[in-house]
This record gives C-alpha cells, sequence and structure tokens, in this order.
C-alpha cells in the first residue's frame, strides 16, 4: 500500500500467492513512477523490504532518502541525507501503519468474505475507495 501526506491511499499492490518483502520493494517504486511519472523523492518501507540490493536499486532511480524500518545491516547515513531525515521517515511510515490497522477495523479489511481470487481484490478496492472518501469528507468538513 502507498500512502501520501494526506491520508489517502495512492495505490495498492495485491499480490498473488504469499511473495517476500523485499522481492517487491523496487516492483512498487517503479509503480510509482507509472502512475505519477516521476519517482518519489523519498520512501519509507517496514523492515521486511530492507536490503542492501533494494537500497542499492532504490538510490539509482534517484530517490534521495529511502528509509527502512529496521536497518538490517544498513547504517542510517546510507539510507537517508540524516538520522533527522530518517527517524522523520520512520515516524510517516509509524502514521502509514495506522492507516492500515484503521483500515482493518474500521473498513472491514480484517477478513474478506467474498470468494474468490477477483471478489478479493475488489473486496479490498472498496475498502480502500470507502476509506479515502471518507478522508476527503472529513478534510472538507474540517475547512
Amino acid at each position: 500500500m502507498t500512502g501520501g501526506a494526506s491520508n489517502l491511499i495512492l495505490d495498492c499492490l495485491i499480490a498473488q500467492g504469499n511473495p517476500a518483502d523485499s522481492d517487491l520493494a523496487i516492483e512498487m517504486l517503479d509503480r510509482q513512477k507509472q502512475i505519477y511519472r516521476r519517482y518519489p523523492i523519498k520512501a519509507c518501507f517496514d523492515g521486511g523490504f530492507a536490503s542492501k540490493q533494494n537500497l542499492k536499486r532504490a538510490k539509482a532511480r534517484k530517490i534521495k532518502d529511502v528509509c527502512f524500518a529496521k536497518k538490517r545491516g544498513l547504517q542510517e547515513t546510507d539510507m537517508c541525507r540524516s538520522e533527522y531525515v530518517y527517524n522523520r521517515l520512520r515516524c510517516f511510515r509509524a502514521g502509514i501503519e495506522s492507516g492500515i490497522s484503521w483500515l482493518k477495523r474500521c473498513m472491514g479489511l480484517a477478513r474478506c468474505t467474498w470468494k474468490g481470487w477477483e471478489a478479493f481484490k475488489s473486496y479490498v478496492w472498496s475498502s480502500i475507495v470507502a476509506a479515502n472518501l471518507l478522508t476527503m469528507a472529513r478534510a472538507k468538513l474540517a475547512s
């Protein structure tokens, strides 16, 4: 799942099977390039995505700051310009994790009762659309 500062869910990759997170990191970055015609300036990932290879590939895509929640032998200064940026990206990722928790608790994403692969994808996307609509409505009311 990809999110931004607006708390909107910008993209979601629903992978069939159970691929390792470390195999999906670069695919997620390339999806951002495909959707938005550029790579993000900064990216933060859960600890399962961390590897020296993924850091090297992300930096080759001109992503200035790449934060993995678990370092796995990587130095903060190798991933980001400074410890401050690394810590800010870790906090941002924690916010994304809270959004995932909200999807599970309030949008019914904790358990899918629909049968079949296509139905499962529809279930996930309907939860995401509902969450985004609610987020936009809350923002509108707040302004």
